[in-house]
């Protein structure tokens, strides 16, 4: 059954034409992901399917009766006096209606004034008692006790002011109250953001397994693997549709580019050697004097006038060249840490870390949100002076740094003024490099402090590469860019000489670049020498020999026919990682 149609949709901001004939079909169980470039028109087909923005032209059909859920990247300010379990209690409005409609029927049944009239009460109370079991009323406070463990919402993050929370916090919060809303649709735009790795797990599990239907637009190609089943990739305005996962998409995308250049060169040779024949009947004519030759010659160039010429293959595309230099390479001894220990006022983050790393390594820093993975970073760069222990950078170390969040001193200062404030040259010159990462013609005078996360992280690649490093340290680069720039750096940092520490949720970019993986739990470091997937199948190894239980678990009893009370008032904080449905 197709639960969402769009056919021919058109849709233009200013004179930018963003989505020119956009179709695709999704059918009931689908798990879709839209992909494509920043600015390809991703979070615009969301906006259309829901709404929220109205096409140019074309058709959207939806499901009649089909309810959506949508996540969107940028979360709505909501009433101030809203706190965040009012927001999740949103996704479950209907439920707190049926609970609310219970007890107050509930109350006019034990009421001696009723008792002549007791029968139409019960009988509108087993209707609405019916509707709320159907909906699974009586599992849902353990539903949202799991939820709110999964996604780390404390009992006290529940009861805190939701316009005060940060831009992440809200999307949790969001996704939360959404998944619990359990719509026929799930429209999903960059629903990891701001999720750890266990929770992106999570994650993945629940919608792999979930009953209806799911359209995604994210920029995590592991996820992306794990999910859907169809990709719709946006360019140029059109649509295309694979069949399959993220990295069957690679492939294809691949098989149908040489197809298309393959295409692309048979006509060029037929349009050459047309107007070859086309010079030659000519000349012949000349020669001759003979007019056949000139009617065939422009019969031949009417054909010609016919053909519709094929535009190259990839050649809108422009790339990231990302290429790191290297001069000096450092001694073997690149980083030492021995016995180190962090208080952050008095909450020890990690505690007796001892960890090394040689010349040539690339290790990943894993680790849940507020693990001290940061602040490992900061102590190694010198930022942080630690409590107790060593931190030990080996002879002739160059330290290149990219951090999570990039700030600019003077906010007003353009790309331009940027780049030249690290490096001198000519105007013409710089703006050469700046151009080689996207920065071109007036975009060097856009101010650094209105741009957006890919195009600062962008800009301090530009930085960093220009100067001799022969460490790198990156903290989440992938957070801002998409998956395109994502791919470039990757490669670059796969033929980088040096030494690369770096933190990532990218699962993705760990597997391509990570030789070794250091885990940051109980303020220890633990190593894997190896990727991801290497890592995760050691733990799950590990487990399996030793399975222990960590934490408290406090369930929450469901509401029985005894004992009901508003679910608005049954959220609770659990502490344990089951699945959810």
């Amino acid at each position: 059954m197709t639960e969402i149609g769009l056919s021919n949709i058109k849709k233009n901001y200013g004179f930018k034409n963003v989505l020119n004939g956009v179709e695709f079909e999704v059918n009931t169980g689908d798990k879709i992901a839209i992909v494509g470039k920043n600015g390809s028109g991703k979070t615009t087909v969301f906006k259309i399917i829901t709404g929220v923005e109205k096409a140019e032209s074309g058709t959207v059909a939806v499901r009649k009766g089909a309810t959506i859920g949508f996540l969107e990247q940028l979360p709505k300010k909501v009433d101030d006096s809203f706190t965040v379990r009012d927001v999740l209690n949103l996704g479950i409005s209907d439920l707190i209606e049926l609970a609310d409609k219970m007890e107050r029927l509930e109350n006019e049944m034990a009421n001696p004034e009723n008792i002549d009239n007791i029968d139409p009460i019960m009988k509108n109370y087993e209707k609405v008692q019916d509707s709320f079991i159907t909906k699974g009323g009586y599992e849902l406070a353990e539903k949202i006790s799991k939820i709110c463990s999964v996604f780390k919402i404390s009992e006290d993050r529940l009861n805190q002011k939701y316009n005060s929370q940060s831009g992440g916090e809200k999307t949790v919060a969001n996704l939360a109250s959404l998944l619990l809303s359990n719509p026929d649709i799930l429209l999903l735009d960059e629903p990891t953001n701001h999720l750890d790795i266990q929770m992106t797990e999570w994650l993945e599990k629940f919608l792999k397994n979930y009953k209806g239907t799911v359209v995604i637009n994210s920029h995590d190609r592991y996820f992306l693997d794990k999910v859907v089943n169809k990709i719709v990739l946006l360019e140029n305005g059109k649509s295309e549709i694979y069949h399959g996962n993220y990295s069957y998409f690679i492939d294809e995308e691949e098989k149908r580019a040489l197809s298309e250049f393959e295409i692309y060169k048979n006509q060029q040779k037929k349009v050459t050697a047309m107007k070859g024949s086309i010079k030659k009947l000519r000349e012949f004519g000349m020669l001759g004097n003979n007019e056949a030759f000139f009617r065939r010659a422009n019969s031949i160039e009417k054909r010609l006038e016919k053909i519709e010429m094929l535009d190259r293959p990839g050649a809108d595309k422009f790339k990231l060249q990302l290429e790191f230099e290297m001069k000096d390479r450092s001694g073997k001894d690149v980083l030492r840490i021995e016995d180190l220990g962090i208080l952050l006022g008095d909450r020890e983050i990690l505690d007796g870390v001892n960890m090394e790393l040689t010349y040539g390594e690339k290790a990943c820093l894993l680790g849940k949100n507020g693990s001290g993975k940061s602040t490992l970073i900061r102590t190694i760069l010198g930022d942080i002076v630690p409590d107790q222990g060593k931190v030990k950078i080996g002879s002739n170390v160059k330290i290149g740094y990219i951090p999570q969040e990039i700030y600019f001193e003077d906010e007003g200062n353009t790309i331009l003024d940027e780049f030249r404030k690290e490096f001198s040259g000519t105007e013409t010159a710089l703006r050469s490099i700046l151009a080689k990462f996207m920065f071109c013609s007036e975009d060097v005078f856009k101010r650094v402090g209105g741009l957006s996360g890919g195009e600062k992280v962008r800009l301090k690649l530009a930085e960093l590469m220009q100067k001799d490093t022969n460490l790198l340290i990156l903290d989440e680069p992938t957070n801002h860019i998409d998956i395109e720039t994502r791919e470039t750096l990757e490669t670059a940092l796969q033929s980088f000489k040096g030494t690369l520490l770096f933190v990532s949720h990218d699962r993705y970019f760990i597997n391509r670049l990570a030789n070794r993986t250091l885990e940051i739990d109980e303020k220890q470091v633990t190593n894997y020498v190896g990727n991801y997937d290497y890592y995760r199948e050691t733990k799950e190894g590990q487990e399996r020999q030793n399975p222990r239980i960590s934490g408290t678990v406090e369930v929450l009893e469901p509401v029985s026919s005894q004992a009901r009370t508003p679910i608005k008032d049954e959220i609770e904080f659990g502490m344990y990682y089951d699945e959810l449905f």
